[in-house]
């Protein structure tokens, strides 16, 4: 998928090439005009030193945030041991932008509950750290076999699921089709002045069957409540007989006061139940199967025990019944208050009341997409309801994690450290996700490219997410670029996947959202009260995003004045066809052979120019004809110098933009045998080198080599454009009739495995990404006077059509959305259900380009 630990198997991520331990202080020197930072190799770490630091790189650009002084000083005078504790795990000296008064109140209270567990095929909790949490499973039918369904995972071959609504806060409808059973789920929350803190609940469920399967003639469908808190929850009065009683279960928090859960339903329904006492939920489908297996041993019947452990923090419900059949569930909290017309309300969220309010905020959700994104008269029917599943997913796929990453660090320092890692601090998560089934979790690359659709639908809930994503940085202005939080989280990752890097970077998408937002703002895209929250929030965040700038000036940082390369990469490896750059998000997308301190990555000098952009635009806006508005704008200029660029990254021959390394195209994976020490010798595929490498460009072009042009660099009337727009509509480089290669077909590894086990990943499959943001380029120019501006123009045309076309064909033929797709067929690959930067579609169709 996307960049960081996504692929089945990862080399382990090495140090910094400059050698630094991770953690060690920086010493801070200012040049012009780009605000360099020098490193200090010192490893000492005591808080007089750390606080020198810190207050000379505010004094080295100027600044006059006395709030972040004030927090420096705070940990000068705190213990010794706690503030010598390694940067890496120390979060940054500012108050946090989630605690911020537009994140409070009404909005804080709006957004509790949600269907914040994206990782299963429906899932309620709230946005706290040890929340009640409800979800769905079911018994589904696969080659003559009832099977459990619960986590979202591909090996239950669903025939399709996905969000075909859902607006963010209080409203979504969910298909899911297994083999022959179909279920329709709605989520709907309600406010009521007897209500508990945030609010009211509702799921309805929908079951019904697609063909005659006699196994399918009644279903089994389970739904649950569990504490993570651990308190006992409290069992219905009579639950064997729904008809004389809705209620299921009952408890108390401290969140929502009392609580209630309502079964309601017309049809005949035979009702079971099972309470587990458990501190996790994560293996809740285990103790499901299990109680059922010992009933069917015992009894031959495929129904739950009717029994309960000693204080149960989980209650599961097993709903038997014939299909087709309809259920509603409704949550009601605040019962503990006095005259809580409790029955009132959980009339209001069941029956014919549900399925009016349910009506209605259908209507709001295809008048809201309308509103936010005109698409009618730009695409075809069936696009646009590709459209609203890419919005809903990317709303439906909201989720809340709370949890501590682990960090990766030597163990030579003198630190209590288990498995050669630290612990962050315990923090949450409030982030869109790529994919359900794989990647349920928070990237920080991606999370940019979510928010530029976001954002557009709605502002406030963009700005809380970008929120919690600034707040996860360290002191250092390190933000860990995937974030697996909670033992949910941690169960769909391999242990060895779980350790993030200190020392490497993602590229700072989050900038491209937030001038896109500052873009909105000048061109009065957004009400008075959204602007002034917009503004107030970028001037809150902003010493946060210099912190993050300077990271990346800093240790992403080559031996040449603007020079930039991703760190991280492995020169020490037998095994890799071309070492990995998992830092740059493009994984295995051709690097220099022989990865060094000399190398330069064009697409990495592209994003400090965003960030430099971005940050000028945010003093402007914010801090007026502030120090910092000249100084970022210094460095914004240097980095757009086109004759810089050019000198740096431009071989005139190709009229192509490259990285620049020690190189060789003479490398080849080829099968030796190897002897460890036993009788028998062993077969590997390694990495065979047969020429020596040279400091010289690295002649690949493909998405890397196009970022020159994707920043509008170019002049419009240069003959380099004119170069890249060659490029895009080649046949034999990049275009085909589905989007644009990843990497040209004239590349030496193009189509290449890395390892033995590494197939190609950005080495010509499509990805709607960077497709994305190439294409915002050619309409750029396709407005620009220039002598290549017709010529842009068609190429646009062509290209959007060809993105649109295979994503809406690909969802009609398999039901999914993909990772990337391939170039010969256009086939979707990789993750499925991959409605993150994939969605991105969606901009596409509404021309609404970054």
């Amino acid at each position: 998928m996307t960049g960081s630990s996504r692929r089945p198997a990862r080399s382990r991520i090495k140090s910094s090439a400059h050698g630094e331990d991770e953690g060690s202080d920086a010493s801070i020197r200012r040049d012009k005009p780009n605000l360099k930072l020098r490193r200090d190799r010192s490893k000492h770490h005591s808080a007089i030193r750390i606080f020198d630091v810190e207050l000379r790189i505010l004094i080295g650009i100027g600044a006059t945030a006395c709030v972040i002084i004030f927090f420096l000083i705070q940990r000068l005078v705190k213990p010794l041991e706690e503030s010598t504790r390694p940067g890496v795990i120390t979060p940054f000296p500012a108050p946090k932008l989630t605690k911020l008064p537009q994140f409070q109140g009404e909005h804080r209270e709006s957004l509790y509950w949600g269907t914040y567990r994206p990782q299963v095929y429906l899932g309620v909790r709230a946005r706290t750290p040890r929340s009640l949490v409800a979800g769905l499973m079911w018994l589904g039918v696969k080659d003559g076999r009832y099977a459990m369904r619960h986590m979202c995972q591909d090996s239950d071959e669903l025939t399709t699921y996905s969000w075909t609504e859902h607006n963010g806060r209080d409203y979504g409808k969910q298909v899911l089709v297994d083999q022959d059973l179909k279920l329709e789920t709605y989520f709907l929350k309600s406010k009521s002045e007897y209500s508990g803190y945030g609010g009211d609940w509702a799921v309805q469920i929908d079951t019904q069957t697609q063909k005659s399967n006699e196994m399918l003639r009644n279903g089994h469908l389970f739904f649950y409540l569990a504490d993570e808190d651990g308190s006992a929850l409290s069992l219905g009065g009579n639950i064997l007989d729904i008809r004389q009683s809705s209620l299921l279960a009952s408890g108390s928090r401290t969140d929502v006061g009392g609580w209630q859960l309502h079964l309601v339903s017309k049809d005949a329904l035979e009702v079971h139940y099972a309470g587990f006492r458990t501190p996790h939920i994560h293996n809740l489908s285990d103790l499901v199967l299990h109680d059922l297996g010992a009933q069917a041993r015992r009894y031959g019947e495929l129904k739950l025990s009717d029994s309960l452990e000693d204080f149960p923090n989980i209650l599961v419900f097993q709903i038997f019944a014939e299909i087709p059949f309809k259920i509603d569930f409704a949550f009601v909290s605040g019962t503990g208050k006095e005259n809580p017309r409790i029955e009132e309300r959980v009339v209001n969220l069941t029956g014919t009341s549900l399925r009016t309010q349910l009506k209605v905020k259908q209507m709001e959700f295809d008048a809201k997409f309308q509103k936010c994104f005109n698409i009618t008269d730009k695409v075809e029917t069936e696009a646009i309801t590709v459209g609203k599943v890419a919005i809903a997913n990317m709303l439906g796929g909201i989720g809340y994690f709370y949890g501590q990453s682990k960090i990766s660090y030597p163990t030579k320092i003198n630190q209590k450290v288990h498995n050669n890692f630290l612990a962050y601090w315990p923090a949450e998560l409030y982030t869109a996700v790529p994919s359900r089934p794989f990647f349920p979790r928070g990237f920080l690359w991606d999370e940019g490219f979510h928010q530029l659709l976001i954002w557009r639908w709605d502002i406030s809930i963009c700005l809380d997410i970008i929120g919690h994503w600034l707040d996860l940085m360290n002191i250092e202005g390190w933000i860990p670029r995937e974030q697996i939080l909670g033992a949910e989280a941690v169960s769909k990752v391999p242990e060895e996947f779980v350790l993030q890097h200190p020392t490497n970077g993602n590229p700072p998408m989050l900038f491209l959202a937030i001038r896109d937002l500052i873009d909105g703002v000048e061109k009065n895209k957004f009400t008075p009260s959204e602007r002034n929250d917009i503004i107030s929030f970028l001037d809150k965040a902003f010493v946060r995003l210099q912190a993050w700038f300077q990271w990346f000036n800093t240790t992403q940082s080559g031996k040449e004045m603007s020079a930039y390369f991703w760190h991280g990469r492995d020169n020490m490896t037998t095994r890799e066809l071309n070492p990995k750059t998992l830092s740059s998000g493009l994984d295995d997308y051709p690097r220099a052979s022989h990865p060094n301190e000399e190398e330069r990555h064009v697409d990495l000098r592209c994003w400090m120019l965003l960030a430099a952009n971005c940050m000028h635009s945010i003093s402007r806006l914010v801090m007026e004809k502030s120090k910092f508005e000249k100084d970022y704008g210094l460095t914004a200029k240097m980095l757009a110098d086109f004759e810089i660029l050019n000198q740096m990254h431009l071989d005139p021959t190709y009229g192509a933009y490259f990285d620049f390394g020690n190189h060789t195209e003479k490398v080849r994976l080829s099968w030796k045998e190897t002897h460890t020490g036993g009788p028998y010798a062993t077969r590997e595929m390694l990495r065979e080198v047969l020429e020596r490498p040279e400091l010289r460009f690295v002649p690949h072009i493909g998405y890397a080599s196009l970022f020159p042009f994707i920043a509008k660099i170019i002049p419009s009337d240069s003959w380099i454009l004119d170069k890249q727009l060659d490029f895009i509509s080649n046949r034999s480089i990049l275009w085909t009739d589905y989007g644009l290669r990843s990497l040209a077909k004239t590349s030496s590894l193009y189509m290449k495995r890395n390892t033995e086990h590494d197939p190609p990943y950005w080495r010509g499959p499509i990805w709607m990404n960077l497709n994305y943001l190439i294409i915002s380029a050619v309409y750029h120019y396709s407005k620009v006077e220039g002598p290549y501006k017709d010529r842009a123009k068609v190429i646009y045309t062509d290209l959007r059509s060809n993105l649109i076309r295979n994503v809406v064909n690909n969802y009609y033929q398999t039901g999914y959305m993909w990772e990337q797709y391939e170039q010969k067929k256009g086939r979707g690959k990789g993750a499925r259900v991959f409605t993150g930067w994939t969605a991105l579609v969606l901009l596409i169709m509404s021309e609404s380009y970054c």
